[in-house]
This record gives structure tokens, C-alpha cells and sequence, in this order.
């Protein structure tokens, strides 16, 4: 059982997490209805009408609007996923899926990723209905299924066949944005404006079959493991885009140190240097194998499965590079295609976002950068809705956050989360 004297926020991340929403992509999921079940039941309790659709055996959505004190202005989409990536007990120091709180800090697969957020979002709706209080404008909570697998069983259909579920709104946000990182010793907090482009393809390489103990020289686990290393090793150029750009004027403001050299630059960031050399580029890299089946046969066919993140307006051009690193013999396969978003850093709801943080940790710079994974922010574009990340967290100096991104022993402080849900709360009620 939860300790019943924590806070709130982190109670319900702690619950959240004790779902195991695992999710092995293509399919392969455990499923999300319990975990969307106790969504829509905590929504229900603040007396909101809650929606459902499983499109999907066990695949479930679920989505619930708030009234707003000015219903003109148009809607605002505050969402989350309730999947997470598989996690192997054996790995970690706690149970994956206990939810436990130790050392100041809460425990679990989806405690960054993104359980805080939607525990985060909830309570902090709560706070504001508990207290006889209305948003400034309606909300369109929503909670999505299969995002960690690019959501093509989840946000994607929920677009597709609920796009009333978002009906006047423009605007939305979600998660990765909005957290605190340390640059030289200063604060600042990393505002999410834009997101690269996600490719999946799979690399097939065929061959002739054979005995293991022959000379051989068409073997498809040798061209495959040549291609493998060729795209794994390929260290793509530096392109920056208009969000990278105002992120390194941002880290040059706070350090002092030229723009010209923007790997360095990102590594006066601390642990968050690798997230952010990665929105400098594009970034290839093998994330599984697939091929054979006994020690003395060689195989026909080897696949592997790369994740390719690319700047946004460069699918194409990235594409056709990728077949010449491989060669004409490798066959590439895209299995995910989505698109890249990039967002100016302004705006009323940018400014609503700055100002939030900036009442509640007075003084701290609010930097915009660009996203080298995705959300379901994606989907949600396909309607006309801008989507940023702001899950706001003020997090400790040692803490590698981003580093536990599907990361072993993924964790979040406590107070980051009772400071995220305040911020929260203070944006929704004002902007």
C-alpha cells in the first residue's frame, strides 16, 4: 500500500506505476485499460464526464474536459501516455513495478517517463476543482496508449476516429519540457518547443544458406553486421535549426562561452549534455538483431531494427543517405515514419508557461530547445494543435534526469513533483 502521508502527486504516481503498461512495440503490449481505468475513475471523482476508447483489445484511451471560466478562448490539451518500455527486474535495485518511495526519491518504470506527468496533470486538475475554482479555459485532459511505440495504436487512432475529443482546442502540452537542468553551476529550465522527426526502419540483408563449417562468402549475418556497424559508427553533421540556435545563445548567456562550438557548449549542461548533442543532429543507432537459428546454419536472412531520429525537414534527404551507408544490397524497411515540429519560442502560452515557473523559482532563465525523441504531441498536430513539452520539475544539480529516460532505476524526487504539480496548477488557472 502507498504511504498514506505523502503527498498527493506522489501517491498517484506511486499507483500508476504499480501498473505494469508494459509496452514491447508492434503490438507486443501488456496492455493499458487498469491504468486508464484508475485515470478516468480519479477524473470521475472530481466530478468530470470521462470518456473511453480501445480501439484495441485492452489498448485503452481515456479523456475528460474541464469547463474553463472563459469557454471563447480556445481549449488547451493537457495529455500523457500511460505506456511505458519494458523494464528487466533483474537490472534494477528496486522492483521495476513496486512504486516505492526510499531516499527522497520515487521509484519505478514510468517515474520520468511519463507516470510523474500524468499523476502531475491529475492532481493538479484537483487542486484547482477542490477548491471551487475553474481553469481559464476548457481542458482537454487526455491519456493515450501505445506512445512508446510511436503511438500508431494509440494517440494516432484516438485522432483518427475521436477528433471531436479536442474540438476547439489549438494548443497542447505534455511532457519532456519544462525541467530544470544545471549549466556552470546555475540553473535554468529547458523548455520544449519542437521535437526531431522519428524514422524506424528495419535493415534486411539476405543471403545463401549453409553449413556453418563451410568457406562462405554470402553470408547475410556478415553484410548485416557490416551494415549494422557502418550506420551505428556514422557520426552525422551538425544542423542546427532555429531552436538550437536560441538554445545555444541561451547556454552562452549562462557561461559566458562562444556559440561556435556547440558540443562544448552542451557539455557545460552536465549530464543533460548527451540529450541536447543530440538535437544538434541526426542521430542513427541499432537498437536489435534478429537472425538464425542454430550454431552450424548459416541463415538466408538477418534483420536489425534501427532508431533514426532526424532534423526536422531532412526525412528525405536522410533516407537516401541511409541506403548508400548500407549499400544497395541492404533492403530498408521503414516501419514508423512521423513527423518533426518546430515552434517559435513565443507566444501567450510560452509566456504563460515562463511566467509560471518563473512565480515559482523566481529569476531562473527558461531556455527553448528541440526534442531529439517525440511525443503524442505528433498525432495531435495532425488536427491543427501546437504542441510543447512542460512538465515542470526543479530537479537537483547530480540528478541525471535525462539519462533515465528508459534508463535502470528511473526515478524522480519527491519534492520535484509536489513542485511540478503547483507550477501546473498556477498555469492552468491563468493561462
Amino acid at each position: 500500500m502507498t504511504d498514506v502521508s505523502l503527498p498527493e502527486v506522489v501517491r498517484i504516481a506511486s499507483d500508476l506505476i504499480r501498473f505494469d503498461t508494459s509496452n514491447f512495440g508492434g503490438g507486443n503490449a501488456t496492455g493499458e485499460r487498469e491504468a486508464a481505468e484508475y485515470v478516468g475513475g480519479y477524473l470521475q471523482g472530481l466530478g468530470l464526464d470521462v470518456e473511453y476508447y480501445e480501439p484495441i483489445p485492452r489498448r485503452t484511451n481515456v479523456m475528460a474536459r474541464v469547463p474553463g471560466r472563459d469557454r471563447s478562448k480556445p481549449a488547451l490539451v493537457v495529455h500523457g501516455h500511460l505506456d511505458v518500455v519494458p523494464a528487466m527486474a533483474e537490472d534494477w535495485t528496486v522492483d521495476p513495478f513496486a512504486g516505492i518511495v526510499k531516499d527522497g526519491m520515487l521509484w519505478g518504470r514510468g517515474a520520468v517517463d511519463m507516470k510523474n506527468m500524468n499523476a502531475m496533470i491529475m492532481t493538479a486538475v484537483a487542486d484547482i476543482l477542490r477548491a471551487g475554482e475553474q481553469p481559464e479555459r476548457d481542458l482537454v485532459l487526455a491519456f493515450f496508449a501505445d506512445e512508446e511505440n510511436g503511438g500508431v495504436e494509440g494517440s494516432a487512432l484516438v485522432v483518427q476516429n475521436r477528433p471531436e475529443w479536442f474540438e476547439g482546442a489549438t494548443e497542447a502540452i505534455s511532457e519532456v519540457g519544462g525541467y530544470s537542468i544545471t549549466v556552470d553551476d546555475r540553473r535554468a529550465y529547458l523548455l520544449q518547443v519542437g521535437e526531431k522527426a522519428l524514422i524506424w526502419i528495419r535493415l534486411v540483408a539476405k543471403g545463401r544458406a549453409g553449413h556453418g563449417s563451410r568457406l562462405h562468402d554470402d553470408n547475410a549475418v556478415t553484410k548485416l553486421a557490416e551494415a549494422v556497424a557502418a550506420l551505428g559508427r556514422t557520426r552525422w553533421p551538425l544542423r542546427l535549426t532555429p531552436t538550437t540556435e536560441a538554445l545555444l545563445r541561451g547556454l552562452s548567456d549562462l557561461t559566458g562561452r562562444p556559440v561556435d562550438d556547440p558540443d562544448a557548449l552542451a557539455a557545460a549542461a552536465g549530464p543533460a549534455e548527451a540529450f541536447l548533442r543530440s538535437s544538434f543532429r541526426t542521430t542513427t543507432n541499432p537498437t536489435a538483431l534478429t537472425a538464425g537459428y542454430k550454431h552450424n546454419v548459416i541463415p538466408e536472412r538477418a534483420e536489425a531494427l534501427i532508431d533514426v531520429r532526424v532534423i526536422p525537414g531532412t526525412e528525405d534527404d536522410v533516407l537516401a543517405e541511409l541506403q548508400r551507408i548500407v549499400g544497395d544490397d541492404i533492403e530498408i524497411q521503414t516501419v514508423v515514419r512521423d513527423i518533426g515540429m518546430e515552434t517559435p519560442f513565443g507566444g501567450e502560452l510560452v509566456e504563460a508557461m515562463v511566467e509560471s515557473l518563473g512565480r515559482h523559482d523566481p529569476g531562473v532563465p527558461v531556455i527553448p530547445y528541440l526534442l531529439g525523441a517525440g511525443t503524442d504531441n505528433k498525432a495531435l498536430a495532425s488536427l491543427g494543435i501546437t504542441g510543447y513539452g512542460f512538465a515542470p520539475l526543479r530537479l537537483p544539480a547530480d540528478l541525471d534526469f535525462t539519462g533515465m529516460f528508459h534508463g535502470v532505476d528511473e526515478r524522480v524526487p519527491v519534492e520535484s513533483l509536489v513542485f511540478g504539480q503547483r507550477v501546473l496548477a498556477d498555469l492552468l488557472r491563468t493561462y
